[in-house]
């Protein structure tokens, strides 16, 4: 019980950052500057990933647990969907936004930032998804007493 619900907490922060990463930090991207552009770009993939990336690991561990000893009265369906939606995050981070972010180190450039933000849409709708699973996992373990 408590794997899951620091699962959940972990899930949840990450709903937030992604939440706010997509609706106010990405957005803003395009009103920095030429000027200061590569060294915003730079602090904010330092500090993202100061950020991120722990919670991130959190997350896939924890994940990984649940799937090999889910909680009694899960669906294991639900459990595996949960795990596989965290290694499909994993996936388009390593694979589209880190990618992105690495492109547009040098300078702005307004095509791969609409990218950016667009494909973003993919890992936030995909974290929403979790953060539904865990609340409904909760309420399910809750609901039973146990």
């Amino acid at each position: 019980m408590l794997l899951l619900v620091l699962h959940a907490a972990v899930t949840w922060a990450l709903v937030g950052l992604i939440l706010t990463i997509q609706w106010v930090h990405y957005p803003l991207f395009a009103h920095v500057g030429e000027a200061n552009w590569p060294a915003y770009e730079r602090g904010h993939q330092t500090r993202i990933t100061f950020l991120v990336g722990p919670l991130m690991l959190a997350e896939l561990l924890s994940a990984g647990y649940l799937a090999l000893r889910p909680p009694p009265g899960l669906p294991e369906w639900s459990i595996w969907t949960g795990l596989a939606l965290v290694l499909l995050i994993w996936l388009s981070t390593g694979f589209v936004q880190s990618p992105l972010h690495g492109r547009l180190s040098a300078r702005f450039d307004a095509r791969l930032h609409a990218s950016l933000v667009s494909g973003n849409w993919f890992r936030t709708l995909a974290w929403l998804l979790r953060g539904g699973l865990c609340v409904w996992w909760l309420t399910g373990v809750v609901g039973r007493g146990l």
